[in-house]
């Protein structure tokens, strides 16, 4: 093969993949499933300089704490270091747009949780389109949220923080990573299937939100349990359920919501996307160095410890049709609710 027909063909590769990515996030994904995993030996030289991970929150919350146990394996696997980087604020959106206008070439990714493009373009006026500017590259994490209060909040169950919140409206308040944050749905949900009035609270992060509820300046959180947990075992909060259908195995004293309010379920997804136009090949490059870090027993394990969710890498394209239902289910949601950033 001569230079000049190698280069047409990574020319076509390249268009034919660039199109293919942006239909993946939330269009297209069926026919996507066909395509084989190949990865173009001009991609596997893929990367030649450090990546940039970033997440759209401040450092302390459950989604940090995953992301930097993920991106030195990563970067390991990637023979180029994986740098995490927080940008903080607007409930995801700042971070979120740095990697909108980043170049279309793999080197920056985005650590999402349910707020950037799930929860968010049902909420505000964004400064990126959730449907068109990303395409998906794998599923991290899926778990659940621990509803957890002050050590002094009389309320030792669910059913006993309702009657204290009908008993004073307004009163009971939560904390949460921002407007839109799965945290803030998740208590927004609560409080409308226990038809009660519960005040948020939001921040800029997790860690911010459950360091002002160990405070006593909160009554309590629905958060990730990895951020939590020293904070429970500390005594300075405590959990009173979880968000899963079924018990954690990590708290299995600890009640599912469901049990008290049934059918209630909220679960929990962490993913990478990158910006779309990337390179079919360059997200098969990345997905395959995901898949093989969240395969890793001592990966595993360090997730385990941490207190964060189970590790479930995917495809690209089950990625891609799970945030299109995330999206379609809590759009309802913040629709019934009223809510409204800002």
């Amino acid at each position: 093969m001569t230079r000049r027909s190698g280069q047409d063909r990574r020319r076509r590769e390249t268009g034919m993949t660039i199109g293919m990515s942006r239909r993946l996030l939330f269009g297209g994904a069926g026919a996507a499933l066909a395509a084989p995993a190949f990865v173009p030996a001009w991609a596997q030289a893929f990367p030649t300089r450090s990546l940039r991970m970033i997440v759209p929150f401040v450092p302390g919350g459950g989604a940090d704490a995953t992301a930097r146990i993920v991106a030195d394996p990563m970067g390991a696997e990637l023979g180029q270091p994986v740098v995490v980087e927080n940008r903080g604020g607007a409930g995801g959106t700042i971070g979120t747009q740095a990697v909108a206008q980043a170049p279309a070439d793999g080197y920056t990714l985005l650590y999402g949780t349910p707020g950037p493009l799930i929860t968010n373009p049902h909420l505000m006026s964004l400064p990126y389109d959730a449907e068109k500017d990303f395409a998906p590259v794998s599923l991290l994490v899926r778990g659940a949220y621990v509803m957890a209060v002050h050590r002094d909040v009389p309320a030792r169950n669910v059913a006993e923080l309702i009657a204290l919140a009908r008993a004073n409206p307004g009163s009971v308040s939560y904390a949460s990573a921002g407007v839109g944050a799965g945290s803030h749905l998740a208590g927004e949900l609560l409080a409308m299937r226990a038809d009660v009035r519960l005040a948020h609270v939001p921040y800029r992060g997790t860690g911010q939100a459950i360091q002002d509820v160990a405070a006593g300046r909160v009554t309590m959180s629905i958060d990730s349990y990895g951020p939590m947990q020293p904070l429970l075992q500390a005594g300075n909060m405590r959990a009173i359920a979880v968000t899963s259908a079924e018990r954690m195995p990590e708290l299995p004293d600890v009640p599912t919501i469901g049990e008290t309010i049934p059918g209630f379920e909220v679960g929990v997804i962490n993913y990478l996307c990158v910006r779309s136009g990337t390179p079919e090949p360059i997200i098969r490059r990345l997905n395959q160095a995901v898949v093989r870090v969240l395969n890793d027993p001592e990966v595993k394990e360090r997730l385990r410890l941490a207190g964060s969710s189970a590790p479930a890498p995917s495809t690209p394209e089950e990625l891609g049709a799970m945030l299109r239902r995330e999206s379609n289910t809590w759009g309802e949601v913040i629709r019934r609710a009223g809510i409204r950033a800002g």
